[in-house]
């Protein structure tokens, strides 16, 4: 007798659920039509101004690796890292005793070589004159005299630009500051053999100029074509957080890098203070006019996928998928290129719902 009740209980249950089901029919219809309840905005004319933070790098104006230029050993270090040294400043020198006697000899090649232009430019001054007097001296005599003159002239000359090359490679042995700036680097000691054959050495110093840095930015290609020599930019170095720095736009690379699509900007940064330095990383801001001829839509409406970015416009009371290209962007506005016109109406929140041709509200 329990086990009929429990049935006809159960039946019971059913019989309630299922009239429930059949009195709301609307349920099922409910939830469909908030899935598909699109909202729509209108394309506006113009472009959404954008500020962007973009990473930058403090770097030398000038920097260079000291290298010897001849084989020797380190005769003194004058200089240290950290060292200011003044343009033209001994930094260094080398000893090389076989460049000394190969100088002393070139001299003295020269010194002879010299005499005897003097002796024989003196002898063909002599027979020249002699020749005034008729059948004094045979005209082969003098040519031969001329000849002679010449070719110690010659030799002459060619002695003396080997003296003057041996004592340049001399001068390599002291090294001097090629401009004013800061040893940064030091890997050579006193006693050391150096030489300039040598191949993936370390340089002996590396002086890089501190009072004048470069402020080295490496701006997006559509963001670069906007900015102009002079123009000012705001930024802020992680040394000193907080602390905010303006600067002019000194020159533009005028080259697109393949890999990274971006622009080298720099901007001119006067180290007055001496509390900047080469390799300190800074946040720039950067002011990115809109473009004029960009329509703007919401950042919603653009729907982007592995083979595009498209948007939908309402067209005839139909959906049209309309491919677009995107520019500047913020929170809630985005620059499209496309096939749009002002004042159309596009789906703000879209899905894959949507079909080409469907009917939206």
């Amino acid at each position: 007798m329990r086990i009929k009740s429990s049935v006809i209980i159960l039946c019971a249950i059913m019989l309630i659920v299922s009239c429930s089901d059949k009195k709301d029919p609307d349920n099922k219809t409910s939830y469909n039509a908030k899935i598909h309840s699109y909202q729509f905005a209108k394309v506006e004319k113009g472009g959404v101004a954008e500020q962007r933070k973009l990473p930058a790098q403090l770097a030398a104006f000038e920097e260079v690796s000291i290298f010897p230029k001849v084989n020797g050993y380190v005769k003194s270090v004058l200089v240290d890292i950290g060292s200011a040294v003044r343009k033209g400043q001994l930094l260094m020198e080398l000893e090389a005793p076989e460049l000394e006697q190969a100088s002393l000899q070139a001299r003295e090649r020269f010194a002879r070589s010299k005499s005897d232009f003097v002796i024989d430019r003196e002898n063909y001054e002599r027979l020249k004159q002699a020749s005034l007097t008729a059948g004094a001296i045979s005209p082969q005599d003098l040519a031969s005299a001329k000849a002679k003159m010449e070719a110690d002239s010659a030799l002459s000359n060619a002695e003396k630009a080997n003296w003057q090359m041996q004592e340049t490679m001399r001068s390599y042995l002291k090294v001097t500051a090629p401009f004013a700036g800061v040893i940064t680097e030091r890997n050579t000691h006193p006693g050391a053999l150096v030489s300039a054959e040598a191949k993936d050495s370390k340089p002996m110093l590396e002086l890089k100029q501190t009072a004048h840095l470069r402020l080295q930015i490496d701006v997006p290609e559509g963001m670069a074509a906007g900015l102009k020599e002079k123009g000012v930019l705001t930024f802020y170095l992680s040394a000193f957080p907080g602390k905010k720095m303006t600067g002019w736009i000194s020159r533009k690379s005028m080259n697109i890098t393949v890999q990274y699509r971006t622009e080298r900007v720099e901007i001119d940064v006067y180290n007055t203070n001496g509390l900047l330095a080469p390799g300190m990383y800074a946040d720039v801001l950067l002011n990115a006019p809109g473009n004029p001829n960009a329509f703007t839509v919401p950042t919603s409406a653009v729907i982007t996928s592995t083979e595009r970015k498209y948007v939908w416009v309402i067209r005839n009371g139909k959906a049209q998928r309309v491919d677009v290209s995107t520019g500047n962007q913020t929170s809630g506005k985005v620059e499209a290129f496309g096939q749009l016109q002002a004042g159309e109406e596009i789906v703000v929140n879209a899905d894959d719902e949507i079909k080409e041709g469907s009917a939206l509200q």
